[in-house]
Protein backbone atom coordinates (compact mmCIF):
# COMPACT_ATOMS: atom_id res chain seq x y z
CA UNK A 1 0.00 0.00 0.00
CA UNK A 2 1.10 3.55 -0.72
CA UNK A 3 -0.15 6.60 1.19
CA UNK A 4 -0.87 9.60 -1.01
CA UNK A 5 -2.31 13.05 -0.50
CA UNK A 6 -5.78 13.70 -1.88
CA UNK A 7 -8.81 15.96 -1.66
CA UNK A 8 -11.98 14.28 -0.40
CA UNK A 9 -15.56 15.04 0.53
CA UNK A 10 -15.91 13.61 4.06
CA UNK A 11 -19.71 13.46 3.78
CA UNK A 12 -22.53 14.47 1.46
CA UNK A 13 -22.54 18.20 0.67
CA UNK A 14 -19.50 18.81 2.90
CA UNK A 15 -16.65 20.92 1.51
CA UNK A 16 -13.76 18.92 0.12
CA UNK A 17 -10.65 18.89 2.27
CA UNK A 18 -7.07 17.69 2.07
CA UNK A 19 -6.53 14.18 3.41
CA UNK A 20 -4.54 11.02 2.73
CA UNK A 21 -5.68 7.78 1.13
CA UNK A 22 -4.15 4.37 0.55
CA UNK A 23 -3.44 3.10 -2.95
CA UNK A 24 -2.94 -0.62 -3.42
CA UNK A 25 0.46 -2.07 -4.17
CA UNK A 26 1.13 -2.55 -7.88
CA UNK A 27 -0.11 -5.97 -8.99
CA UNK A 28 0.96 -8.00 -12.01
CA UNK A 29 -1.05 -6.06 -14.58
CA UNK A 30 -1.23 -2.71 -12.78
CA UNK A 31 0.11 0.68 -13.75
CA UNK A 32 1.06 3.27 -11.12
CA UNK A 33 0.41 6.77 -12.43
CA UNK A 34 1.74 10.03 -11.05
CA UNK A 35 -1.29 12.25 -11.62
CA UNK A 36 -0.40 15.67 -13.00
CA UNK A 37 -3.86 17.04 -13.83
CA UNK A 38 -7.46 16.17 -12.96
CA UNK A 39 -10.52 17.77 -14.51
CA UNK A 40 -13.58 18.77 -12.52
CA UNK A 41 -16.74 17.29 -14.04
CA UNK A 42 -20.27 18.30 -13.09
CA UNK A 43 -20.85 14.65 -12.22
CA UNK A 44 -18.23 15.02 -9.47
CA UNK A 45 -20.52 17.56 -7.87
CA UNK A 46 -23.65 15.44 -8.35
CA UNK A 47 -21.98 12.51 -6.62
CA UNK A 48 -20.20 14.43 -3.84
CA UNK A 49 -23.55 16.00 -2.95
CA UNK A 50 -25.55 12.77 -3.40
CA UNK A 51 -27.65 14.30 -6.15
CA UNK A 52 -27.79 10.96 -7.95
CA UNK A 53 -28.49 8.86 -4.87
CA UNK A 54 -26.62 7.39 -1.91
CA UNK A 55 -22.84 7.63 -2.24
CA UNK A 56 -19.70 6.27 -0.56
CA UNK A 57 -17.78 8.56 1.80
CA UNK A 58 -15.15 9.75 2.22
CA UNK A 59 -15.17 10.38 -1.53
CA UNK A 60 -12.20 11.40 -3.67
CA UNK A 61 -13.81 12.52 -6.94
CA UNK A 62 -12.14 12.83 -10.31
CA UNK A 63 -12.41 10.75 -13.48
CA UNK A 64 -10.56 13.04 -15.89
CA UNK A 65 -7.02 11.99 -15.06
CA UNK A 66 -3.82 12.73 -16.94
CA UNK A 67 -0.35 11.79 -15.75
CA UNK A 68 2.82 9.82 -16.25
CA UNK A 69 3.52 6.15 -15.56
CA UNK A 70 5.98 5.72 -12.68
CA UNK A 71 5.80 1.93 -12.16
CA UNK A 72 4.39 -1.10 -13.95
CA UNK A 73 3.61 -4.62 -12.82
CA UNK A 74 5.63 -7.54 -14.22
CA UNK A 75 2.83 -8.61 -16.58
CA UNK A 76 2.19 -5.17 -18.12
CA UNK A 77 2.77 -5.06 -21.88
CA UNK A 78 0.99 -1.90 -23.01
CA UNK A 79 2.82 0.75 -21.01
CA UNK A 80 6.26 1.61 -19.69
CA UNK A 81 7.62 4.01 -17.10
CA UNK A 82 7.54 7.54 -18.50
CA UNK A 83 4.50 7.05 -20.75
CA UNK A 84 1.90 9.83 -20.83
CA UNK A 85 -1.43 8.26 -19.95
CA UNK A 86 -4.99 8.91 -18.92
CA UNK A 87 -7.75 7.29 -16.88
CA UNK A 88 -11.43 8.03 -17.42
CA UNK A 89 -14.68 7.06 -15.74
CA UNK A 90 -14.12 3.35 -15.19
CA UNK A 91 -11.27 1.24 -13.86
CA UNK A 92 -12.64 -2.28 -14.24
CA UNK A 93 -15.48 -4.38 -15.65
CA UNK A 94 -16.47 -8.03 -15.79
CA UNK A 95 -14.49 -8.54 -19.05
CA UNK A 96 -16.72 -11.50 -19.93
CA UNK A 97 -20.10 -10.15 -21.04
CA UNK A 98 -20.96 -9.44 -24.67
CA UNK A 99 -20.56 -5.71 -24.14
CA UNK A 100 -17.10 -6.01 -22.62
CA UNK A 101 -16.00 -8.31 -25.45
CA UNK A 102 -17.33 -5.76 -27.95
CA UNK A 103 -15.34 -2.90 -26.40
CA UNK A 104 -18.39 -1.45 -24.66
CA UNK A 105 -17.09 -1.77 -21.12
CA UNK A 106 -19.15 1.26 -20.09
CA UNK A 107 -22.27 -0.88 -20.55
CA UNK A 108 -20.86 -3.96 -18.80
CA UNK A 109 -23.82 -6.15 -17.82
CA UNK A 110 -21.80 -7.55 -14.94
CA UNK A 111 -21.27 -4.02 -13.63
CA UNK A 112 -18.36 -1.77 -14.49
CA UNK A 113 -16.33 -0.29 -11.63
CA UNK A 114 -16.28 3.49 -11.45
CA UNK A 115 -13.03 5.35 -10.93
CA UNK A 116 -14.50 6.66 -7.69
CA UNK A 117 -17.64 6.20 -5.59
CA UNK A 118 -17.61 2.49 -6.36
CA UNK A 119 -16.49 -0.79 -4.83
CA UNK A 120 -13.73 -2.64 -6.65
CA UNK A 121 -13.50 -6.39 -7.11
CA UNK A 122 -11.26 -6.47 -4.04
CA UNK A 123 -14.13 -5.11 -1.94
CA UNK A 124 -12.42 -1.79 -1.35
CA UNK A 125 -13.83 1.61 -2.33
CA UNK A 126 -12.32 3.32 -5.34
CA UNK A 127 -10.84 6.80 -5.10
CA UNK A 128 -10.50 9.16 -8.04
CA UNK A 129 -8.14 11.67 -9.50
CA UNK A 130 -8.10 14.48 -6.96
CA UNK A 131 -4.95 12.83 -5.66
CA UNK A 132 -1.24 12.55 -6.32
CA UNK A 133 -1.21 8.96 -7.61
CA UNK A 134 -3.52 6.19 -8.79
CA UNK A 135 -3.08 2.47 -9.49
CA UNK A 136 -5.10 1.07 -12.41
CA UNK A 137 -5.16 -2.18 -14.37
CA UNK A 138 -3.46 -1.54 -17.73
CA UNK A 139 -6.62 -2.57 -19.62
CA UNK A 140 -8.36 0.57 -18.36
CA UNK A 141 -5.56 3.02 -19.10
CA UNK A 142 -5.22 4.97 -22.35
CA UNK A 143 -2.24 6.63 -24.00
CA UNK A 144 -2.25 10.41 -24.39
CA UNK A 145 -0.74 11.35 -27.77
CA UNK A 146 2.31 13.59 -27.79
CA UNK A 147 0.33 16.24 -29.67
CA UNK A 148 -1.89 16.87 -26.63
CA UNK A 149 -0.70 18.73 -23.53
CA UNK A 150 -1.68 16.84 -20.40
CA UNK A 151 -3.69 19.68 -18.88
CA UNK A 152 -6.02 20.13 -21.89
CA UNK A 153 -6.15 16.36 -22.41
CA UNK A 154 -7.46 15.58 -18.91
CA UNK A 155 -11.09 16.68 -19.56
CA UNK A 156 -11.18 14.58 -22.71
CA UNK A 157 -11.29 11.47 -20.51
CA UNK A 158 -14.92 12.32 -19.69
CA UNK A 159 -16.13 15.43 -21.53
CA UNK A 160 -14.38 14.39 -24.72
CA UNK A 161 -15.48 10.77 -24.89
CA UNK A 162 -18.99 11.51 -23.58
CA UNK A 163 -19.64 13.70 -26.62
CA UNK A 164 -17.49 11.84 -29.16
CA UNK A 165 -19.20 8.48 -28.62
CA UNK A 166 -22.79 9.55 -29.45
CA UNK A 167 -21.68 11.86 -32.25
CA UNK A 168 -19.96 8.90 -33.88
CA UNK A 169 -22.75 6.45 -33.11
CA UNK A 170 -25.45 8.69 -34.61
CA UNK A 171 -23.25 9.43 -37.65
CA UNK A 172 -22.56 13.13 -37.20
CA UNK A 173 -20.63 14.21 -40.27
CA UNK A 174 -20.88 15.88 -43.66
CA UNK A 175 -24.46 16.56 -44.70
CA UNK A 176 -25.80 16.26 -41.14
CA UNK A 177 -27.26 19.10 -39.11
CA UNK A 178 -26.25 18.67 -35.48
CA UNK A 179 -27.30 20.79 -32.50
CA UNK A 180 -25.34 20.88 -29.28
CA UNK A 181 -27.61 21.80 -26.39
CA UNK A 182 -25.64 23.55 -23.67
CA UNK A 183 -22.34 25.37 -24.04
CA UNK A 184 -20.47 24.15 -20.98
CA UNK A 185 -17.79 21.61 -20.15
CA UNK A 186 -19.43 18.90 -22.25
CA UNK A 187 -21.03 21.18 -24.78
CA UNK A 188 -17.90 23.00 -25.86
CA UNK A 189 -16.26 19.65 -26.61
CA UNK A 190 -19.37 18.58 -28.51
CA UNK A 191 -19.01 21.66 -30.71
CA UNK A 192 -15.34 21.01 -31.42
CA UNK A 193 -15.83 17.33 -32.18
CA UNK A 194 -18.98 17.71 -34.30
CA UNK A 195 -17.24 20.41 -36.34
CA UNK A 196 -14.15 18.25 -36.80
CA UNK A 197 -16.39 15.39 -37.96
CA UNK A 198 -17.71 17.66 -40.70
CA UNK A 199 -21.26 18.31 -39.48
CA UNK A 200 -23.12 21.61 -39.70
CA UNK A 201 -23.15 22.62 -36.05
CA UNK A 202 -25.66 24.75 -34.16
CA UNK A 203 -25.36 25.66 -30.48
CA UNK A 204 -28.56 25.93 -28.47
CA UNK A 205 -27.86 27.83 -25.26
CA UNK A 206 -29.96 29.75 -22.76
CA UNK A 207 -28.51 33.06 -23.88
CA UNK A 208 -26.16 34.48 -26.50
CA UNK A 209 -23.44 35.48 -24.04
CA UNK A 210 -21.12 32.68 -25.22
CA UNK A 211 -21.92 33.10 -28.91
CA UNK A 212 -18.50 34.42 -29.88
CA UNK A 213 -16.84 31.46 -28.16
CA UNK A 214 -19.19 28.99 -29.82
CA UNK A 215 -18.50 30.32 -33.29
CA UNK A 216 -14.77 30.38 -32.61
CA UNK A 217 -14.85 26.72 -31.50
CA UNK A 218 -16.54 25.61 -34.70
CA UNK A 219 -20.29 26.32 -34.51
CA UNK A 220 -21.95 27.53 -37.69
CA UNK A 221 -25.00 28.93 -35.88
CA UNK A 222 -25.89 29.95 -32.34
CA UNK A 223 -29.38 30.40 -30.89
CA UNK A 224 -30.79 31.37 -27.49
CA UNK A 225 -33.36 28.89 -26.16
CA UNK A 226 -34.82 31.64 -23.98
CA UNK A 227 -36.12 33.23 -27.20
CA UNK A 228 -39.47 31.67 -28.18
CA UNK A 229 -38.76 32.43 -31.83
CA UNK A 230 -35.88 29.94 -31.74
CA UNK A 231 -38.29 27.00 -31.53
CA UNK A 232 -40.46 28.39 -34.33
CA UNK A 233 -37.53 29.13 -36.62
CA UNK A 234 -35.74 25.81 -36.09
CA UNK A 235 -38.73 23.46 -36.13
CA UNK A 236 -37.88 20.26 -38.02
CA UNK A 237 -34.25 21.29 -38.61
CA UNK A 238 -31.89 18.79 -37.01
CA UNK A 239 -30.79 15.24 -37.69
CA UNK A 240 -29.29 15.03 -34.21
CA UNK A 241 -29.53 17.03 -31.00
CA UNK A 242 -26.98 16.22 -28.32
CA UNK A 243 -28.16 17.45 -24.92
CA UNK A 244 -25.34 18.10 -22.48
CA UNK A 245 -27.37 19.88 -19.83
CA UNK A 246 -28.11 18.44 -16.41
CA UNK A 247 -31.28 20.44 -15.74
CA UNK A 248 -34.83 19.28 -16.53
CA UNK A 249 -35.95 20.24 -20.05
CA UNK A 250 -39.17 20.64 -21.96
CA UNK A 251 -38.47 17.58 -24.08
CA UNK A 252 -41.53 18.10 -26.26
CA UNK A 253 -40.22 21.48 -27.36
CA UNK A 254 -36.79 20.13 -28.24
CA UNK A 255 -38.15 17.07 -30.02
CA UNK A 256 -40.05 19.44 -32.30
CA UNK A 257 -36.70 20.66 -33.63
CA UNK A 258 -35.86 17.25 -35.09
CA UNK A 259 -36.41 16.11 -38.65
CA UNK A 260 -38.26 12.88 -39.31
CA UNK A 261 -36.02 10.06 -38.05
CA UNK A 262 -33.99 12.55 -36.03
CA UNK A 263 -32.52 11.67 -32.64
CA UNK A 264 -32.41 13.59 -29.36
CA UNK A 265 -29.58 12.09 -27.31
CA UNK A 266 -29.03 12.84 -23.63
CA UNK A 267 -25.57 12.80 -22.10
CA UNK A 268 -26.46 15.20 -19.29
CA UNK A 269 -28.35 13.61 -16.40
CA UNK A 270 -30.80 15.79 -14.42
CA UNK A 271 -31.35 14.87 -10.81
CA UNK A 272 -35.13 15.20 -11.25
CA UNK A 273 -37.48 13.19 -13.50
CA UNK A 274 -38.63 14.83 -16.71
CA UNK A 275 -42.05 14.66 -18.42
CA UNK A 276 -42.69 13.60 -21.99
CA UNK A 277 -45.72 13.46 -24.28
CA UNK A 278 -45.06 10.35 -26.37
CA UNK A 279 -46.73 11.91 -29.39
CA UNK A 280 -43.63 14.11 -29.60
CA UNK A 281 -41.72 10.94 -30.49
CA UNK A 282 -44.39 9.11 -32.45
CA UNK A 283 -45.08 12.04 -34.72
CA UNK A 284 -42.03 11.97 -36.96
CA UNK A 285 -40.56 8.58 -36.02
CA UNK A 286 -38.13 10.34 -33.73
CA UNK A 287 -35.71 8.80 -31.28
CA UNK A 288 -35.22 9.84 -27.66
CA UNK A 289 -31.99 8.24 -26.51
CA UNK A 290 -29.17 8.33 -24.02
CA UNK A 291 -25.47 7.65 -24.17
CA UNK A 292 -22.88 6.96 -21.51
CA UNK A 293 -19.17 7.47 -21.90
CA UNK A 294 -17.25 5.21 -24.26
CA UNK A 295 -15.26 2.01 -24.06
CA UNK A 296 -11.51 1.98 -23.65
CA UNK A 297 -10.79 1.44 -27.35
CA UNK A 298 -13.15 4.24 -28.36
CA UNK A 299 -11.62 6.55 -25.74
CA UNK A 300 -8.21 5.95 -27.30
CA UNK A 301 -9.73 6.62 -30.73
CA UNK A 302 -11.15 9.91 -29.43
CA UNK A 303 -7.80 11.03 -28.01
CA UNK A 304 -6.07 10.24 -31.28
CA UNK A 305 -8.81 12.12 -33.18
CA UNK A 306 -8.42 15.22 -31.01
CA UNK A 307 -4.64 15.14 -31.38
CA UNK A 308 -4.95 14.74 -35.15
CA UNK A 309 -7.23 17.78 -35.33
CA UNK A 310 -5.10 19.79 -32.93
CA UNK A 311 -7.42 20.48 -30.03
CA UNK A 312 -8.03 19.63 -26.41
CA UNK A 313 -10.42 21.18 -23.90
CA UNK A 314 -10.67 24.87 -23.08
CA UNK A 315 -9.55 24.99 -19.47
CA UNK A 316 -9.01 27.13 -16.41
CA UNK A 317 -6.15 25.71 -14.36
CA UNK A 318 -6.61 25.89 -10.59
CA UNK A 319 -4.81 24.83 -7.45
CA UNK A 320 -6.30 22.24 -5.11
CA UNK A 321 -7.33 24.82 -2.54
CA UNK A 322 -9.69 26.31 -5.13
CA UNK A 323 -11.74 23.12 -5.62
CA UNK A 324 -14.68 24.15 -3.44
CA UNK A 325 -14.85 27.55 -5.11
CA UNK A 326 -14.68 25.83 -8.48
CA UNK A 327 -17.66 23.64 -7.56
CA UNK A 328 -19.76 26.72 -6.85
CA UNK A 329 -18.63 28.34 -10.09
CA UNK A 330 -19.57 25.23 -12.08
CA UNK A 331 -23.06 25.37 -10.59
CA UNK A 332 -23.24 29.05 -11.58
CA UNK A 333 -22.03 28.25 -15.14
CA UNK A 334 -19.03 30.47 -14.44
CA UNK A 335 -16.25 28.56 -16.16
CA UNK A 336 -14.95 28.54 -19.71
CA UNK A 337 -15.03 25.67 -20.04
CA UNK A 338 -13.46 23.11 -17.74
CA UNK A 339 -11.67 23.48 -14.43
CA UNK A 340 -8.51 21.41 -14.24
CA UNK A 341 -6.67 20.84 -10.97
CA UNK A 342 -2.89 21.08 -10.92
CA UNK A 343 -2.41 18.07 -8.66
CA UNK A 344 1.11 19.13 -7.68
CA UNK A 345 -0.73 21.48 -5.30
CA UNK A 346 -2.52 18.69 -3.43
Amino acid sequence: MTTVSAYAAPSAKAPLERTTIERRAVREFDVLIDIEFAGICHSDIHQAREGWGEAIFPMVPGHEIAGVVSEVGPGVTRFAVGDRVGVGCLVDSCRECDNCKAGLEQYCTGGSVGTYNAIGKDGEPTYGGYAQKIVVDENYVVRIPDGLALDVAAPLLCAGITTYSPLKHWNAGPGKKVAILGMGGLGHMGVKIAHALGAEVTVLSQSLRKKDDGLKLGADHYYATSDENTFKELKGTFDLILSTVSAPLNLDAYLSLLKTDGAFVNVGAPEEPVALNLFSVIGGRKTLAGSGIGGIQETQEMLDFCAEHGFGAEIELISADQINEAYERVLASDVRYRFVIDTSTI
